[in-house]
């Protein structure tokens, strides 16, 4: 029995998994809210596909072929990148150096001469402070263009598989997986690949904050036999040894962006609550988030919940002498469950519906 009773795939078996439904939204336009968030807005970005290419001759592939066997064909081929988890500065780690430099525009430095940098999307101090002179664009409130040359250096290795349909003395077929970790470029020589390219600059004459730029890069790798026939490329010896002629191919997607933080009202139908999974052990647990404040919560002695919050009232008037919504100075409660203001000023309604007591906010 699995302890997680809100799994999201009921098969205990299965290896991969479903992501929860974290918002969902009903259609109904009334339950959206309009909320101020604190982000970055992307000004321009540009994006680039590169490749480079590595041709390697008799590879050695791990396991030997069994004894007995010999080769009918090779059904598949695949390539992925080698990352250890346990060293992310493992020199065999597939990486990519990127190095960019900026015409038209100033990264800014400190006293020491070092890039200020803060922090990007990513949670790191990926982005760094723009400076341009954008007095001739100022006037018509257009960008001023800048322009950049990137450099990316690839170093490590990747992983490549052939799946080959094997065959013995009595013609029986079996599916049999060799690998190996082949070198793309060492450090000392790496692997480059050079860019071009133009990117437009907001004015941020009058503006607390200065433009960011940012950058980031993504590889992936194939791999083929160097002339597509295997009789030709894949060479076994007595031993069951498979050497391999490849060419190796790392498809590089590289993005930069100029982002600038800015303040947006964006549509929400509330703070996200992540299903619960607990066992009946604790009666209560804490929260993780601040409860959101309406305009209906905070006014001052009103405690019942309204049946219409949408004018931010609670379904009371306004706080007059001491009391909520009567305009007189007796001592009844209009936001009590019982008490009300009826025609003569103030009084006790008792036909009106008792309704649960709302907490007053934490402060």
């Amino acid at each position: 029995m699995s302890c997680f009773g809100g799994r999201v795939s009921q098969d205990l078996y299965q290896n991969c998994c479903n992501s929860h439904v974290l918002c969902e939204f009903d259609g109904d336009i009334s339950s959206l809210k309009s909320e101020p968030i604190y982000v970055q807005k992307v000004f321009d970005a540009v994006e680039f596909h590169l490749q480079g290419m590595k041709s390697v001759s008799g590879q050695v592939f791990s396991p030997c072929i069994p004894c007995g066997y010999r080769v009918k064909r090779v059904i598949d081929i695949r390539c992925k990148k080698f990352f250890n988890p346990e060293n992310v500065d493992d020199e065999n780690n597939l990486k990519l150096d990127v190095n960019t430099s900026i015409s038209g525009a100033t990264f800014l430095r400190n006293s020491a001469g070092d890039l200020l940098t803060v922090v990007g999307a990513d949670g790191n101090l990926s982005e760094r402070l723009l400076y341009a002179d954008t007095t001739n664009c100022d006037d018509d409130c257009m960008g001023t263009p800048i322009f950049g040359t990137q450099n990316i250096c690839i170093t490590g290795n990747v992983i490549v598989e052939l799946d080959l349909l094997l065959c013995d003395s009595c013609n029986r077929e079996t599916i049999f997986t060799i690998s190996s970790e082949v070198n793309v470029a060492e450090a000392c020589q790496p692997l480059v690949l050079t860019n071009f390219f133009e990117i437009c600059m907001p004015s941020a004459i009058d503006t607390a904050f200065l433009p960011r730029f940012t950058e980031f890069c993504n590889s992936a790798c194939e791999t083929r036999l160097a002339t597509n026939n295997y009789g030709r490329d894949l060479c076994i010896d007595a031993d069951g040894q498979v050497t391999a002629n490849l060419i190796i191919a790392i498809c590089v997607t590289c993005e930069k962006k100029i982002v600038v933080p800015v303040q947006l009202c964006v549509l929400s139908t509330g703070y996200v609550q992540a299903e619960v999974q607990q066992n009946a052990v604790c009666q209560s647990f804490p929260t993780l988030f601040p409860n959101q404040i309406r305009p209906c919560d905070t006014i001052e002695n009103c405690g019942a919940i309204a049946d219409n919050t949408d004018n931010g009232d609670c379904g009371c008037g306004p706080v007059v002498g001491g009391n909520c919504g009567c305009g007189c100075d007796c001592d009844c409660d209009p936001c009590n469950s019982c008490d009300s203001c009826d025609d003569n000023g103030c009084g006790c309604d008792n036909g009106r519906p008792n309704r649960p007591q709302r907490p007053q906010p934490r402060r």
